[in-house]
């Protein structure tokens, strides 16, 4: 058969026809991990929210309420659509009576180096489909938020609602949001664009009265809609999400592009530009090498497979101890130098008691299975 010059040019070019002959690139997609396929820091284990916290890569959980849930990995699913994970929240306290400042939301935030193929602040500026599935057993409005921030540093919004029509129904969302003509998005590897996926908000939020205008205002007020539900009403509530995706123009749910499925390792290595967790699979798994500087100190250098888009911070659970030659030391703490100076490697500070001094040694799990460092880039 023979090739056409649009086939050609595509195959030139890594531009894939669409059955609408709309073009996308073929490139990673803007949304990571959307298949919620990966999760570092916890597994499948429920993660408790507090103010905001991440349980699935990527995905930071808001829960400023007196209200109380938990997020998780699990295997919860739309049926023939290739996924197979969802994260989920439950509800473990209830708040009927949400105060002017509270919030409930999903949220990933994207460098703005990535989100200028969005070309805000110009006559050409793109417009924004954001496609996902969602089940839970409250049915009535939600809102889906897009919110920017401009090279001098202002936040502009623009919320749209989408309606739950079904309860414990799995049910495909698609809204295209209009392009910002007059404000850029920065472009830094600092937070440019944030979707927010919100499930419960107080009046700070909805008073402006322009959620779902589809126009980008300053400020918080036009955040989501004052009829938005209160997924905290009951403990029976639950929240699935899974199949996110935000395409670069206008698709309707027919001529939407099929979500991009990255192989797992893929996925992973992207999500590790802003999570790295070493752990073991055993007890006394080694972690890594150390030089130990004297009787309480040592030194531990850590090299990351994927640069980390700013030097993290380090958070640590479980027990550790450090090896050398005449044993092993209890550790009683582990830092990161001040003087790690480089996103793709850091040296740890690792201090203790009984280290034999000038002795090379390695930093182990210390009869903890579930020992783990997790090392924190996010934005």
């Amino acid at each position: 058969m023979a090739l056409s010059k649009i086939d050609v040019a595509n195959m030139l070019t890594g531009l894939v026809p669409n059955d609408n002959t709309i073009r996308r690139p073929n490139a990673k997609p803007l949304i990571f991990n959307g298949d919620m396929a990966v999760s570092q820091r916890n597994g499948t284990t429920a993660t408790t929210i507090g103010a905001e916290a991440y349980s699935l890569d990527r995905w930071s959980f808001r829960e400023i309420s007196n209200g109380t849930t938990t997020v998780a990995q699990t295997t919860t699913v739309p049926s023939g659509k290739g996924f197979a994970h969802s994260a989920k929240v439950d509800v473990t306290g209830a708040d009927t009576s949400i105060s002017a400042d509270n919030i409930v939301a999903f949220a990933q935030k994207l460098e703005g180096q990535d989100a200028q193929v969005l070309k805000y602040g110009t006559s050409d500026a793109e417009k924004v489909t954001l496609s996902f599935y969602v089940k839970s057993n409250i049915t009535g409005t939600y809102s889906a938020t897009l919110r920017h921030t401009n090279t001098s540093g202002t936040a502009y919004v623009n919320s749209l609602t989408f309606s739950i029509s079904s309860a414990n129904t799995w049910e495909q969302k698609v809204l295209v949001f209009n392009g910002n003509t007059a404000q850029d998005i920065r472009n830094t590897n600092t937070e440019g664009i944030r979707l927010e996926i919100i499930l419960t908000v107080g009046t700070d939020y909805t008073s402006g009265g322009g959620a779902n205008a589809n126009s980008w205002t300053t400020g918080n007020t036009n955040r989501a809609s004052s009829s938005n539900v209160n997924i905290l009403s009951s403990t029976d509530n639950d929240f699935f999400l899974t199949g996110v995706q935000m395409e670069v123009g206008e698709y309707t749910s027919s001529t939407l592009p099929p979500f991009q499925h990255e192989d797992f390792g893929d996925n992973l290595a992207r999500c590790q530009r802003y999570c790295q967790v070493y752990k073991t699979e055993s007890a006394y798994g080694m972690m890594s090498p150390a030089s130990v500087n004297s009787a309480s100190a040592a030194n531990g250098i850590f090299t990351f497979p994927t640069y980390l888009r700013a030097i993290p911070s380090l958070s640590t659970s479980g027990s550790f101890g450090l090896y050398s030659g005449d044993g092993g030391d209890a550790v009683s703490g582990i830092v990161i130098d001040a003087n790690s100076d480089d996103a793709s490697r850091v040296v740890c500070t690792i201090s203790g008691s009984g280290f034999t001094d000038n002795s090379a040694a390695f930093l182990r799990a210390e009869n903890d299975s579930d020992a783990k460092m997790t090392f924190d880039a996010e934005l």
